[in-house]
């Protein structure tokens, strides 16, 4: 594959910023000592090099199933655009697959790392194209352990080479239905969001991590109306409180009923046991993250309402100019609402779904293409480029990034640290 080189020669501000790192000292893929020395798997690409393709050029006419990949680059690889993301990355970066099963998309929401067993837990995809899941079937919920993948790369004695763990099933109780978001854990606990399943309701639940995965329901309605479908979930980090989304997906799918309310996203406060919708008018919010400090909050939109659905619009087919956009919010921390709406980022390959922030403020959210990573300012700096969909991916403590990818987990090993999910008053 190609390693420790740029598309084009480095100009301008990006060449001054990328000299800092000694890029002339890189090129011998044997060199890993020189101050700055790209991880293996790395490509650099300044995006002078394609900021003008020409009338000649060859331009993307497919956001979903045309990748940015200019060097033809074999994945999963890292791709730069900014020396920031090497600070992310760190100089010994590696990314692999460490669990696959091409016949079955086990790996799509919910991700939640257990430090106590160093398992990571997930979802399999609800309604979507290999996850047999529908109406008359429910989705699954299964785990890693990342202990083994340690064991399984160290045996494989190969830098990148992928391996194949063991994923394991929970049998989970029947109020479970189609797991969609999850954080945490909370309290020792799994937190859950599931998008229900015909006329069984959405619902927010604890869920015990070990046998016999004990389930509490801690809501499954707004003032006696079902919810539509809830999606993600996040603890704010502050003040303790559950924010989390709903939409129409399970409609779209066809495992829900109409939708009775708008998509939204919702406050509930797991002591007082109230609930109220603190963002609206935003087409159809996803995926949902904050920052440390709990003053920004980030919220994926896709869909559009009535009868024009967003870029993905489930059995109703694609549409690329409808939203596939990260907005950021200010949190009012007295009403708990959302102010100050504006677009965070604007995604390239398909669109943002699971989002997670990083300890230095920087956005990672679930691409078309893998994971896509802006800093706090909403540019692109980089990519964990798999060529697939990742839906969603959460830290494992530091430096191990985990990437649910439909039909695959991969594992990117790496210098950043995500926020302490479990961490909150």
């Amino acid at each position: 594959m190609t390693t420790r080189s740029s598309l084009l020669p480095m100009t301008g501000a990006l060449l001054v910023g990328l000299a800092a790192f000694a890029y002339a000292k890189t090129n011998d893929a044997s060199d890993t000592t020189s101050v700055g020395a790209l991880p293996q798997q790395a490509v650099t690409i300044d995006p002078l090099s394609f900021a003008v393709i020409g009338e000649n050029g060859t331009f993307r006419e497919n956001s979903i199933t045309s990748f940015f990949n200019p060097t033809n680059t074999s994945p999963p690889f890292f791709q730069v655009f900014d020396p920031a993301f090497l600070d992310i990355l760190g100089p010994h970066a590696t990314i692999r697959s460490v669990a696959s099963n091409p016949d079955f998309a086990f790996a799509h929401e919910a991700p939640i790392w257990n430090p106590e067993t160093d398992d990571f837990f997930f979802a399999s995809n609800d309604g979507g194209a290999l996850g047999f899941s529908d109406l008359n079937h429910n989705s699954k919920y299964g785990k890693i352990n990342l202990k083994e993948v340690t064991k399984a790369i160290r045996d494989a004695n190969a830098s990148t080479s992928a391996v194949n763990v063991t994923v394991t099933e929970l049998d989970l109780p029947e109020t479970i239905q189609m797991t969609n978001g999850g954080t945490g854990p909370y309290h020792g606990n799994l937190l859950l969001i599931t998008s229900g399943r015909g006329p069984r309701p959405p619902s927010i639940a604890l869920v015990n991590p070990n046998p016999p995965h004990n389930v509490t329901v801690l809501l499954d309605n707004f003032f006696g109306r079902q919810f539509n479908s809830l999606n993600d979930i996040k603890v704010h980090p502050t003040n303790g409180k559950f924010f989390f989304t709903d939409v129409t997906y399970g409609f779209l799918n066809q495992f829900r009923p109409a939708p009775l309310m708008p998509s939204q996203v919702y406050r509930f406060d797991p002591t007082a046991g109230s609930v109220r919708v603190v963002a609206d008018g935003m087409l159809r919010p996803n995926g949902i993250a904050f920052t440390g400090d709990g003053n920004t909050a980030y919220v994926k939109v896709t869909k559009d309402l009535a009868f024009i659905f967003g870029v993905v619009g489930g059995v109703f087919g694609n549409n690329q100019t409808n939203p596939a956009t990260i907005y950021q919010f200010d949190v009012d921390l007295t009403t708990h609402t959302f102010v100050n709406r504006r677009v965070f980022a604007y995604t390239d390959t398909g669109i943002p779904d699971g989002i997670q922030v990083d300890t230095k403020g920087n956005v990672y959210s679930g691409c078309g293409d893998g994971v896509q990573v802006w800093n706090s300012q909403g540019i692109l700096i980089g990519k964990f480029f798999l060529g697939t969909t990742s839906s969603n991916m959460a830290f494992a403590g530091k430096g191990r990034l985990v990437i649910n990818a439909e039909t695959n987990i991969f594992l990117a090993e790496i210098a950043a640290e995500g926020l302490d999910l479990a961490s909150f008053t």
